[in-house]
């Protein structure tokens, strides 16, 4: 999808790697389109660029990801090019605090909205949002948990969350701030904020 002329994934990467932090890139594409995504990103100064077919499911993706790391990664970000605006100093914070001795850290944004629970079209119940909050990548891992927590999960139920499998192993999950530009594009909508906020950034 593009956005300002670029792919989304462009847009994520550039920043990504604008942190510093990355010493190997793995992008999980479609497959049959690993080479198209090479092209794409050959102008990007990325360490280490790996391009790798993924699976049926997201977890499959992330694992086949993972698999394609070499073994002395201390340290796993795991992104969503749908959140193409996440800035450099997000990146940044959630590799410090894994290294701090957190095996999974998520970035978080506290619940605006009033939630509520519904069996069809009836409300049963209205949630507490004190204790709720939204998830955003990138979500970051010591590579060894991860890694067991992929093996672990063989093909059970689909994850849509990694650090839910690490919780599922009983290992704790740190939340840092998250920040409002990694929102995820999924509608048009999201596709014209991230227009804006790409114009009102730009010299």
């Amino acid at each position: 999808m593009p956005l300002a002329g670029e792919p989304l994934l462009v847009h994520a990467l550039r920043r990504a790697a604008a942190s510093g932090v990355l010493d190997v890139v793995v992008v999980v594409a479609p497959a049959g389109a690993c080479e198209e995504v090479r092209d794409v990103l050959a102008g990007l100064p990325l360490p280490d660029l790996r391009v790798v077919p993924g699976g049926a499911e997201r977890q499959d993706s992330v694992r086949l990801g993972v698999a394609a790391l070499p073994d002395d990664v201390d340290v796993v970000l795991v992104h969503d090019a749908a959140r193409c605006l996440a800035p450099p100093a997000l990146f940044e914070l959630v590799v410090r605090t894994v290294r701090a001795g957190h095996p999974a850290v998520v970035p978080v944004l506290p619940v605006s909205d009033t939630v509520k629970r519904v069996a069809g079209d009836v409300v049963v119940e209205t949630v507490d949002r004190s204790e709720l909050v939204a998830v955003q990548t990138p979500q970051g891992f010591a590579c060894a948990p991860l890694r067991a927590a992929h093996a672990a999960a063989g093909a059970a139920t689909p994850a849509t969350d990694d650090a839910g499998m690490l919780e599922a192993l009983g290992h704790p999950v740190r939340t840092v701030p998250g920040d409002d530009r990694a929102f995820k594009v999924t509608r048009p909508l999201d596709l014209l904020l991230a227009g804006a906020l790409l114009a009102a950034a730009a010299p």
